[in-house]
């Protein structure tokens, strides 16, 4: 690592990490050719994690799948994980790696579905440790210049006369009849927006539409499924008890997973205004492009989008360790060359020193170069509420 990391200017640049899912069709927008998207019994290839030292969870895996490898000089295997949690104090430096000893501690993805998801809860903080696991708070940014599928729009919680009156009793029969798509009566859905977002914390029941959509969460892979019937088919009903301990479920049944609503929030009449994101400026305008927060609002992650314009520069200091995603356009990023669209030309992560003395980013193409900024737990607390 430190070999790896003074050769490169205490960059990272990163291989693509692909995780096929099987309970809906792909949506195809994520930069591979046709055929590589099917993956047989696992599925197909629906979403791409950025930076991630979080292993998928799936029904059936593969090794490593989900975990991003860091490119090496020598084609030596070596994944993220690996390196952070060897040279912690390299990554994240020592102050935050002795006080964050989850590593980076965030995730950021682009799933890809040609159908809307299914409406589904992550158990919060108390629920998700049953298993041995952490919760999983998480937000949306729905990205330009990408067809937005057949229904771009996220339900999100239940109605007010849902959360103020039969709760439960209210959703518990399509859990136990487990043979339609009537729970999304219950809830109601906002359109997505090209360029805004959602935030959404474990315990709010959602059900993402179709836009190509750049999620940044919390580094876990909970849920339990509350919707049967998706995209003409049944899902497997071990989804809804996915992360629910054996001895719960006998007890509890399709009970227990209902225990994960958050009904004040699900409920809550202005649940759009606490929910919705949209784009905001960071510090004063710059002379270069744009520099926006589009992940705001949690000390557990943020995000910004990065805009230079032809021709320009950047100078950008970071209080911390974080990974970039080039979207749009071509750029040189620390003194590494990025290319929006490319998978395999699109991923770097910045190591801490790096970070907090400054890079440059450098505009040498004819049109806009935009890329995400991602940042894990606790790094922007002006960003937060």
């Amino acid at each position: 690592m430190e070999r790896l990391l003074a050769d490169s200017g205490g960059v990272l640049a990163l291989e693509p990490a692909w995780v096929a899912r099987d309970f809906l069709p792909p949506g195809r927008r994520l930069g591979l050719p046709g055929d590589d998207y099917d993956r047989g019994e696992r599925g197909a290839i629906c979403e791409r994690w950025l930076a991630s030292t979080t292993p998928a969870d799936n029904r059936v895996g593969v090794p490593d799948e989900g975990l991003s490898a860091v490119v090496t000089d020598d084609g030596a295997p070596l994944l993220l994980a690996e390196a952070v949690r060897a040279a912690p104090q390299l990554v994240l430096g020592t102050d935050y790696a002795r006080t964050h000893p989850q590593g980076l501690g965030r995730l950021a993805k682009i799933f890809d579905y040609a159908a809307r998801l299914p409406f589904h809860i992550h158990p919060p903080e108390h629920y998700a440790a049953l298993v041995g696991r952490r919760p999983k708070d998480e937000a949306y940014h729905f990205l330009d210049g990408a067809d937005l599928g057949a229904h771009p729009e996220t339900f999100l919680g239940v109605h007010p006369t849902v959360a103020t009156g039969l709760r439960e009793e209210a959703l518990l029969p399509y859990l136990v009849d487990w043979d339609s798509d009537l729970v999304l009566r219950t809830s109601s859905a906002y359109l997505q927006v090209p360029g805004d977002g959602f935030w959404v914390p474990s315990g709010v029941l959602h059900g993402p539409g179709t836009a190509l959509t750049l999620e940044l969460q919390e580094d876990s892979d909970v849920l339990a499924m509350f919707q049967a019937l998706n995209a003409g088919r049944i899902i497997s009903k071990e989804l809804l008890f996915k992360d629910v301990r054996p001895e719960d479920r006998r007890r509890d049944g399709e009970r227990f997973p209902l225990g994960f609503v958050d009904w004040e929030r699900n409920g809550a009449p202005d649940l759009y205004r606490l929910s919705h994101l949209s784009p905001r400026p960071v510090g004063a305008p710059v002379p270069w492009g744009r520099r926006e927060w589009v992940f705001h609002g949690s000390p557990k992650f943020s995000g910004q989008r990065i805009t230079v314009e032809p021709g320009q520069v950047a100078e950008l200091v970071e209080p911390g360790v974080y990974s970039v995603f080039a979207w749009a356009g071509e750029g040189v990023w620390a003194g590494h060359r990025l290319r929006g669209r490319r998978p395999g030309e699109d991923e770097l992560v910045v190591v801490h020193d790096t970070a907090v003395r400054g890079v440059t980013v450098r505009n040498e193409g004819p049109t806009p170069f935009v890329a995400y900024l991602f940042s894990g737990p606790d790094l922007h607390p002006e960003v937060v509420g």
